[in-house]
């Protein structure tokens, strides 16, 4: 007959087995998340959620930069690359642009351009467009940039079954990109004027942001139609509660004026970001 401590001690290992072996187990064959896809500067991947009951399928690019790399955003300036995504028109899933949290300015060395060095994640704005099993078929293209910049191009094909359980941890990944976003214009963070002087070749604005002083001034981000670019800021300036700036603007040898609303402001000041189109007076 076993002695009632050693069944115990069986019965207790056994438990302790399963439990390990539950956490271990490989990950289901519907996970959200695509498999990383490995370059020298950085990994990505797509992680997306099931669809809503609107339609919306929540999903991020998710970008995993090595120390000392970067990544652009929307105007990427001189030498970079934007983040480039093309959605398979047949996989019955409609897209309608990335979305981006408020990038940093860099200067190597007399080169400007704009983005991010830490890792960041881009939320994807997803829509299903038939009912069903459905299977997210992307393709993905970006510069990861060093002390040489290098195009990575990766496809991704993310199933989502109409079955497919919630998965939390990626709910919350994908919640925490959306949170990173530019917020909305507020009696706090607006823009006050916004005018585009096309003989100067300038843009000139006014506006308000949450804790201005002398030494902490908004940092502005501007993208626009294809082929225009915008420079530094120049003559920042704060008065009477109010910052001014004028901003110098390529135009392309075959473009024009700017329409009001082609062009959109991001403005970071401290922790706070909002984002708005420029409507010109």
């Amino acid at each position: 007959m076993k002695h009632p401590c050693l069944l115990e001690n069986v019965t207790h290992l056994a438990a302790v087995a399963s439990l390990v072996a539950y956490f271990f187990l490989p990950p289901a064959a519907n996970a959200v998340q695509s498999e990383w896809v490995k370059s020298e500067g950085g990994d990505i991947r797509i992680v997306a959620d099931r669809p809503q009951p609107d339609g919306t399928i929540p999903a991020i690019l998710d970008i995993k930069l090595k120390p000392g790399w970067k990544t652009y955003w929307l105007e990427p300036g001189a030498s970079g690359i934007s983040p480039q995504v093309t959605i398979d028109p047949q996989s019955g899933i409609s897209f309608s642009g990335l979305r981006f949290p408020a990038p940093k300015a860099f200067d190597d060395g007399g080169v400007h351009y704009t983005g991010y060095d830490r890792p960041v994640a881009f939320p994807l704005s997803l829509k299903r467009e038939k009912t069903g099993d459905l299977t997210l078929n992307a393709s993905v293209f970006l510069g990861v940039c060093k002390d040489i910049c290098i195009p990575v191009q990766a496809d991704f094909s993310v199933p989502l079954p109409a079955s497919l359980p919630e998965n939390p941890l990626d709910k919350a990944r994908i919640e925490a990109a959306v949170s990173a976003l530019p917020g909305e214009p507020s009696e706090t963070f607006r823009v006050r004027s916004a005018s585009f002087d096309a003989a100067a070749k300038r843009l000139r604005l006014s506006l308000v942001a949450p804790g201005m002083s002398a030494g902490t001034l908004p940092e502005l981000f501007l993208a626009g139609p294809p082929g225009y670019s915008f420079g530094k800021a120049e003559n920042v300036k704060m008065a009477d509660g109010q910052v001014t700036a004028e901003v110098p603007v390529r135009i392309p040898s075959n473009g024009g004026a700017l329409k009001s609303g082609s062009v959109l402001l991001v403005a970071r000041s401290g922790e706070h970001s909002m984002q708005t189109p420029l409507a010109f007076d």
